[in-house]
């Protein structure tokens, strides 16, 4: 398939990760300009637009997406929006890279589901960058070997130094357990089918009303168990980690060993101290697969089928957060459209 020019992208929503994106697109990624920059805040999008030749602002959506140069959106706003946004970019028929989550809840990601099938074809990829990330690629490559047998067991650590204002506890579950959720049903090929999280006594580093750290577990289609620390005011930086038990052997990634000093009669290395810093890599390299594709006429990577799934996943956990024990995941069966 014959491969379009420079792609024009609409960036919708130029908070920190919308600015983020806006940056990577102007400075990072091959084959691709910020054609249109879209929020609420207009003195906010017209400084941004301002900033980068042939870009223009918008505080509507739907007129961006409308307007000349627009060949494809890449959705940073806030969850609640999306939806809304999807189905307009559906309407254009535009390519859509859509920041996590899909919509906040599952009803809402079926409508967009079944709107993205009426198109007739794929438009949607999902945020979810850990799949791009290199140890997380490499820890999905070895499990495809089957060299280490079935995996068993997943076990997950996700720290964060501070919570910022106005965090809640069912943000533990639908802001930062879902990108385990993800990466489990990713890695590990089988959809998620029931939720129990178990609350210690609360550290004295969360704010007050703030359930942290939690202990979420997960059960899988294919019988593996998965379990998750999420821990996000622990105060001394930002960890991911994962370790897979199979039947033949383990792996583990997310130490941080890139560089350890020896100085002083101390050694040791950095910990990143929040996502961006650790993951920078790994949205480079997912924004750069989807500019490529688009520019292939294709669409890869997450689906609106994963969107959902996480969706889905994500209510059950708050279930089992707020009624406890355990939970089931309600699916409904996954399309054809999405094989």
């Amino acid at each position: 398939m014959a491969q379009r020019g420079t792609l024009g992208v609409a960036v919708i929503g130029t908070g920190k990760m919308g600015a983020d994106h806006v940056r990577r697109l102007a400075e990072v990624t091959n084959g691709a300009r910020v054609a249109a920059v879209v929020d609420v805040d207009a003195e906010r999008v017209k400084r941004i637009a301002d900033g980068i030749e042939g870009c223009t602002a918008h505080t509507d959506a739907a007129a961006a997406m409308a307007s000349d140069g627009v060949d494809a959106v890449l959705i940073a706003s806030p969850g609640p929006a999306h939806e809304a946004a999807l189905l307009t970019a559906f309407e254009h028929d535009l390519p859509v890279l859509c920041e996590k989550p899909l919509t906040p809840g599952s009803a809402s990601a079926l409508r967009v589901l079944e709107a993205e099938q009426k198109v007739g074809h794929r438009l949607v990829q999902v945020g979810f960058m850990r799949r791009y990330d290199t140890e997380y690629a490499k820890l999905k490559a070895l499990l495809n070997t089957g060299q280490l047998g079935r995996p068993l067991m997943l076990h997950n650590r996700h720290r964060n130094v501070a919570t910022p204002p106005g965090f809640t506890s069912e943000m533990l579950i639908n802001d930062s357990v879902v990108h385990e959720m993800d990466i489990t049903r990713w890695l590990l090929g089988q959809e998620i089918t029931a939720v129990t999280v178990l609350k210690p006594t609360p550290s004295d580093n969360a704010p007050e009303g703030l359930q942290d750290p939690q202990f979420v577990v997960f059960e899988t289609a294919g019988g593996a168990i998965v379990d998750v620390e999420i821990n996000v005011n622990c105060g001394f930086g930002y960890q991911v980690q994962a370790e897979v038990v199979c039947e033949r052997g383990t792996a583990r990634i997310g130490d941080g060993h890139a560089l350890i000093t020896n100085q002083a009669g101390r050694w040791g290395g950095t910990i990143a101290q929040d996502f961006v810093e650790r993951f920078e890599d790994a949205y480079d390299r997912q924004v750069q697969a989807w500019v490529d594709a688009t520019r292939r006429g294709e669409v890869t990577g997450p689906s609106a089928w994963d969107g959902y799934a996480t969706a889905a996943v994500c209510e059950a956990g708050v279930r089992a957060q707020t009624e406890g024990g355990r939970i089931e995941v309600e699916l409904v069966e996954r399309p054809a459209f999405y094989s």
